[in-house]
């Protein structure tokens, strides 16, 4: 496999070349079917979550293929028709797909992507949308909890030697970026998605020289305009912050200079940071700012925060890139209707004792419902297609599970969450750049009561059925119980 060029339409578990296989051999190849992706639960017990991915999933509808290297290995397992092997070699994306877009804080058991496909196509996809989906969505979840942690304070992502492979590191970034962090230490990061790349030194480079003050003076004078010092490698205030005001006052002063920083990774953060800037203030360097690092989450800094810490910026690694404290999303890719020979829509469920696992039936929509004096989201609400909510009128949400907890909302404005991303295997959709994710990312999640964002036991958002889809679901469960 070595200089092998990874075809990512073969990235798919290996069920879906036997189901769509065997859906040719039925007389299905050309039957339409409906697919959503949802999510049951919000990492860390959080209030939201918040949907990204979809750019990649773009990218990989539009290269979707199968080489001759592809349909050799397929046939070696003496599994498939001919035929079907020979519509492989043809295969291209001809369906629709519509998703809410990336930034927008997304809640269980709404679909964040639908695709409307022949069963072939929308079974070979499954695999790599769910991917590209939980993967970036996982991590700009908790970049948003991190972020928001940091009361306005910069964070940056760190994690690229601990995470799980390239693309984690590199997509990782990205997605911690929607998430609201600054920048990376990724440099391929920048380069591919406009991440901001920045960094400074290592411990390693103070080692290099025969004393600490070389080691920072060099650099000052080296990069007079990006010096951040890191002042923990012997001992941060006997040596490591003296050492780096002299540094500061001997080479950047007389080029009058005052923007530089140090960096911290060990120690007592809380007491080390009010210490040191104490130091630096005496010392007249009011404008140094101080970062730390060192396997950093958003419950840390909570807690530096509390304790008066005077921290400027922080550096998070491992415990972002690879949402350490719950490292799986947990999208799902459920079948909710297929089409008839007539073009007319037949609701599936899939029926589970785990409540949870019972699936919204149909083709449907997503509205966010927001109050127009507040500007506040109030709930989601979850209907059939062709339902439109009209907000010039009073519309009566409830609770699907407590069909008793009524409310009656007026003075409202009705979103339709999801837009068309593909129509019949064409791109369709004006694809944002990153930078403009990551502002509406800010602006979509100012929307949401601060409630909704506490860490610990937020308020339940909920996402309402309409009535509609309710008598539904109800009588979809009776008919097949």
């Amino acid at each position: 496999m070595t200089g092998h060029k990874l075809n990512l339409s073969m990235l798919c578990d290996f069920y879906e070349f036997t189901m769509a296989n065997g859906y040719m051999k039925a007389g299905y190849k050309d039957r339409i079917v409906y697919f959503d992706v949802f999510f049951r639960d919000v990492p860390d017990k959080g209030g939201f979550a918040i949907a990204a991915g979809l750019d990649q999933l773009i990218d990989y509808i539009l290269d979707l293929h199968f080489t001759d290297e592809d349909i050799e290995y397929l046939r070696g397992k003496e599994l498939f028709d001919e035929d079907f092997l020979e519509y492989l070699r043809n295969f291209h994306f001809t369906g629709d797909i519509w998703a809410i877009p990336e930034g927008t804080p997304i809640f269980p058991r709404e679909p964040v992507l639908t695709v409307r496909a022949p069963a072939m196509e929308a079974q070979l996809i499954e695999t790599y949308t769910l991917l590209a989906i939980n993967h970036q969505s996982l991590i700009a979840t908790k970049a948003s909890r991190i972020v928001r942690a940091a009361q306005g304070r910069a964070v940056l992502e760190f994690g690229s030697r601990r995470a799980q492979g390239a693309d984690g590191a590199v997509l990782g970034a990205r997605a911690a970026y929607i998430g609201g962090c600054k920048g990376t230490a990724c440099t391929i990061s920048e380069e591919l998605f406009g991440v901001p790349a920045t960094g400074t030194m290592a411990h390693a480079w103070v080692q290099m020289f025969d004393t600490e003050y070389e080691a920072f003076r060099t650099y000052c004078e080296t990069y007079p305009h990006n010096a951040t010092l890191l002042v923990d490698t012997y001992n941060t205030l006997k040596s490591g912050v003296p050492n780096a005001i002299r540094a500061f006052n001997e080479a950047l002063r007389p080029l009058g200079i005052t923007q530089c920083g140090i960096r911290l990774d060990s120690g007592d953060m809380a007491y080390l940071t009010r210490k040191a800037r104490k130091m630096l203030d005496d010392a007249g360097w009011p404008e140094c700012k101080i970062s730390i690092s060192n396997s950093l989450d958003e419950y840390i800094i909570q807690d530096l925060m509390l304790q008066n810490a005077d921290i400027d910026a922080f550096g998070v690694g491992e415990r972002m890139i690879t949402a350490r404290s719950e490292p799986v999303f947990g999208g799902v890719y459920k079948l909710t209707a297929v089409e008839d020979q007539e073009g007319k829509i037949v609701p599936k469920i899939k029926v589970s004792e785990n409540v949870d696992k019972i699936t919204n039936p149909h083709f449907k929509k997503i509205y966010r419902l927001y109050d127009n004096e507040t500007g506040k989201a109030l709930a989601d609400y979850l209907c059939v297609h062709d339902e439109v909510v009209d907000d010039s009128k009073p519309l009566e949400i409830f609770d699907a599970r407590a069909t008793w907890k009524r409310k009656e909302l007026t003075n409202y404005t009705a979103r339709n969450l999801q837009e068309p991303v593909f129509e019949k295997g064409k791109l369709v959709y004006k694809r944002p750049t990153l930078q403009e994710i990551q502002d509406y990312c800010k602006a979509q999640l100012d929307t949401l009561w601060e409630e909704v964002k506490r860490f610990d036991n937020p308020h339940t958002y909920y996402v309402d059925l309409s009535h509609n889809l309710w008598e539904l679901k109800q009588r979809l469960l009776r008919e097949n119980m």
